[in-house]
């Protein structure tokens, strides 16, 4: 596991009016912090338990950690995933070892035919988030930037199922019992954020975003008390906004990553105006992006743009060059 780097920009804090640390943990081994997690939870397993196989269902990212892990210790891993899944992470999960099996339209559908498959074989479940000791591993994100930099007042974390927020709220406040935690999810797959302001848990029907690894239709059973407590505030970021922020990192920090791992960074540009704050940490969770997608990012990013008066400008997918600048809103 991979100590990342914690970053800072002078035009992020510009932009933003505060010192800014993003937490880069698209370069934790596999592109994404679930190695994290599913490395703690395997290395506690009995071997036993290992002889049986993992199993898990994965939007992506936690299908590599666990595959990552599970070829480590020897064991055979098994993942589901939906068939929207991005053929980069298929083809990541396959190449550390595992078995996929690809199964429905999201998350919620490929989880649950895991279940059955765990009924049928036998094999040791390993829960993408829904999970005390995988929470633990995530955790460790938060020992890091407090160590990194000590006197952070707020950090800004992706919310999917909540393993992630859990994890880094509770290591975060042993800590610094003062310091404020803010979960972040699209509007687009909001189930945490329901939970948490109107108490309102229940099933989404449709969860269609860019930002993949945190489209999770339902909260966690585990993870949803754990953020009632710890966590400050639950905000929503747009399409638009995370596609943005997505292209904000490529153009300013020379870096590729996914919508998941870009949603923080959404929230504090697009609404760092009702954020107190004076050093925020944010956790850019992953950067396992499908490059097909980017013509379609750029679009999104470029209605927001728009709207703000900056500048719009369109990306080749395949070289990530810029083919022609529209200047003439920075006046």
């Amino acid at each position: 596991m991979h100590n990342t780097p914690l970053v800072t920009s002078n035009t992020t804090n510009l932009r933003t009016n505060r010192e800014v640390y993003l937490k880069m943990e698209n370069q934790q081994k596999t592109g994404a912090f679930k190695f994290r997690g599913a490395s703690y939870k395997l290395m506690k397993l009995s071997a036993e338990e290992l002889s049986k196989g993992v199993l898990t269902a994965s939007a992506g990212n936690h299908a590599q950690g666990v595959a990552l892990a599970a070829a480590q210790l020897g064991a055979q891993a098994t993942i589901f995933m939906s068939e929207a899944t991005p053929t980069n992470k298929v083809e990541a999960t396959r190449g550390y070892g595992a078995e996929v099996i690809l199964v429905g339209e999201s998350f919620q559908e490929a989880y649950e035919a895991s279940l059955e498959y765990q009924q049928e074989t036998g094999a040791t479940y390993i829960h993408p988030f829904d999970d005390y000791d995988i929470m633990a591993g995530q955790g460790t994100i938060a020992v890091e930037m407090l160590s990194q930099q000590p006197d952070l007042d707020t950090l800004i974390v992706p919310i999917g199922g909540g393993g992630l927020i859990s994890g880094i709220a509770v290591a975060a406040k042993s800590i610094n019992p003062d310091i404020r935690v803010i979960g972040v999810q699209t509007d687009r797959a909001p189930s945490m954020f329901n939970a948490y302001h109107q108490g309102l848990v229940e099933r989404l029907k449709n969860v269609s975003t860019i930002a993949e690894g945190i489209a999770v239709k339902e909260p966690g059973q585990l993870t949803l008390p754990i953020i009632n407590k710890y966590v400050d505030d639950v905000i929503c970021v747009s399409e638009p906004e995370i596609a943005d922020a997505m292209i904000y990192l490529l153009e300013r920090s020379k870096t590729l990553v996914e919508g998941a791992g870009a949603a923080a960074l959404a929230c504090l540009l697009s609404h760092h105006d009702t954020i107190d704050s004076e050093k925020t940490g944010v956790v850019v969770s992953g950067g396992n992006i499908d490059i097909s997608r980017m013509p379609d990012i750029q679009s999104l990013a470029s209605e927001l743009r728009k709207e703000a008066g900056l500048a719009e400008r369109t990306y080749d997918a395949r070289s990530g060059s810029r083919l022609r600048e529209k200047s003439a809103a920075l006046r």
